[in-house]
């Protein structure tokens, strides 16, 4: 799991999920284009002021892919470095497993194409390797549950 930034260091926070169904044979999960990075993502989005983790990660989720969801386990956090405003930040991510309950896909500006994947086809298709990373965690716990 990623560590903690030194308090005195400006911190981006953002939470997401594993959003996942089961199919015959195992899960599907989802994978989001994000055309503004131009990348391939696991859902996710900064903390709103005075929100929770947990309440981010499941508004983020329903407002990039139009999903309802049942939240599960934590899937812990991941902390990597962005440039906002010409300076770098040490960003935290939080996730959890989010099975999906309902609701319907609709590209909008954040999120121009939804896929559901096999975890093997997810893993090939995100752009970041701390993705990866999170999905492994997800399979895991999935293998030992």
């Amino acid at each position: 799991m990623g560590n903690e930034p030194e308090p005195d260091e400006p911190l981006v926070r953002a939470a997401g999920g594993v959003v996942w169904r089961a199919v015959p044979g195992g899960v599907e999960i989802v994978v989001v284009h994000r055309p503004r990075h131009e990348d391939w993502s696991l859902p996710k989005g900064k903390l709103d002021d005075g929100e929770t983790w947990l309440a981010a990660a499941v508004r983020e989720v329903a407002e990039e892919t139009g999903l309802d969801v049942e939240v599960g386990e934590s899937l812990g956090d991941v902390t990597y470095e962005v440039e906002r405003h010409g300076i770098r930040s040490p960003k935290i991510v939080r996730y959890w497993a989010l099975r999906a309950t309902g609701g319907t896909f609709v590209p909008n500006e954040e999120v121009d194409e939804l896929r559901w994947l096999s975890l093997e086809a997810a893993a090939g298709l995100l752009s970041y390797g701390l993705d990866r990373e999170v999905v492994d965690r997800f399979r895991s716990r999935q293998a030992a549950g």
